[in-house]
């Protein structure tokens, strides 16, 4: 059964903070994670990321704002929401010599939500789900960590989901427990489940999400569709010549400021501002020899770069 509340948010806060002594690890921030969305939280290690879901989950007081859980208040509702949410905070965690159903046999059964009647069928269902009934015999020590993370998954799905919150999910992967992961995240969200993964690597982010949010140092600099995220107002111009300061030159006359440094003249143009092959023309009208020219939006790991002073993690 699912909760209907109106709201378009499977999350929502407001000025949510958390203190610790003088130090606000969460600053403030304002959280909106649409409804069928897969949703990024995406920022460098300390950032907070893990602090805010911990507060979202009830897992953390709340120092001031405030927070919904599937249109549900926390913490005062959250008995309410928390049937229809699955997670997996900080990794997953097993008995290592039990099998991959009887690890999930004893988590369903410290579930107070669950029932015993139907365990055994939802089980052996989350399993399937996830692609580990073919290993749901074998004993958890001899999974490998792509294995432990989709039973992690499984076991946030022996109930009916409308919110998944994965902190990290691929964090340690190699390439193919990456893919493994990755393709069971698609596969829920097209059963309609909202999908909030937290992740400090931002290849993860750009193939899997539909939205998402940038924290650093505590608040959020970034917000809104990876569509709207991604489009720019300001395109990066690259241009090698052995003639820079003519080069410099040339682009002021079209209005465009350019930094040389050695053969490499760099500037930033508004986008719509000019044609590529404006540029080139003006550049050959006045001698200047072209060696290589592009122009270009930032990158998304440009861009966040930018909004956050730091670096992102963009490959494994």
């Amino acid at each position: 059964m699912s909760l209907s509340t109106g709201s378009h948010f499977a999350i929502e806060s407001a000025g949510l903070t958390k203190s610790f002594g003088g130090h606000n690890a969460v600053d403030g921030i304002d959280l909106k994670v649409p409804r069928g969305s897969i949703f990024g939280f995406l920022g460098p290690n300390g950032s907070g990321k893990t602090t805010t879901i911990r507060m979202i989950l009830g897992l953390a007081n709340i120092s001031a704002g405030s927070v919904s859980l599937l249109g549900r208040s926390v913490p005062d509702q959250l008995g309410e929401a928390l049937p229809h949410v699955g997670a997996l905070v900080e990794g997953p965690a097993f008995y290592p010599y039990l099998s991959g159903r009887d690890n999930l046999k004893r988590f369903d059964a410290a579930d107070r939500y669950a029932d015993p009647k139907t365990r055994d069928a939802r089980v052996d269902a989350s399993l399937a789900k996830v692609g580990l009934s073919s290993a749901a015999g074998k004993k958890v020590h001899a999974y490998s960590l792509g294995m432990k993370q989709r039973l992690g998954i499984a076991n946030a799905l022996l109930q009916p989901r409308e919110l998944l919150v994965l902190d990290e999910p691929t964090n340690g992967l190699d390439p193919q427990g990456t893919r493994e992961v990755r393709n069971l995240i698609r596969s829920l969200a097209l059963e309609g489940i909202t999908i909030f993964i937290s992740s400090h690597l931002l290849v993860e982010i750009e193939q899997i999400c539909t939205h998402l949010a940038v924290m650093s140092r505590g608040a959020i600099v970034a917000q809104g569709s990876v569509e709207e995220l991604s489009a720019s107002e300001v395109l990066n111009l690259r241009l090698v010549t052995a003639q820079g300061a003519s080069a410099l030159t040339a682009l002021k006359s079209v209005g465009i400021n350019g930094v040389v440094d050695g053969e490499l003249v760099t500037a930033l143009v508004p986008s719509g501002q000019i044609k590529p092959e404006q540029i080139v023309q003006v550049l050959v009208e006045m001698g200047v020899g072209v060696q290589s020219f592009t122009l270009e939006a930032p990158t998304l790991e440009e861009r966040f770069v930018l909004l956050t002073g730091e670096g992102f993690d963009v490959a494994r």
